[in-house]
């Protein structure tokens, strides 16, 4: 294996990770920042409020969206193996 195809593989694995991670990332930043904004409107400063709604968005994100997750992890580790067995 050259220099371009160890950059080419670490990269694939970086944005497969960016597309796996993305979506739950950015869905739980803005509930923070909706619950951070209703809390100082109304004065409530329950720290389990937010975590409590965060943790059913990353739920929810799972349940739509693990089984594209698990198949784009299975297709780059399949790809990783096929590489590895050509060289």
């Amino acid at each position: 294996m050259d220099i371009d195809m160890v950059t080419q593989v670490l990269r694939e694995g970086v944005w497969v990770a960016i597309k796996l991670g993305g979506p739950t990332l950015i869905l739980s930043m803005a509930v923070g920042v909706l619950i951070a904004i209703f809390q100082a409107v109304t004065q409530i400063h329950e720290q389990s409020l937010g975590f409590i709604l965060k943790l059913i968005v990353v739920i929810m994100v799972l349940l739509v969206g693990g089984s594209w997750m698990m198949q784009t992890l299975l297709d780059y580790a399949h790809s990783l193996f096929e590489l590895m067995a050509s060289h």
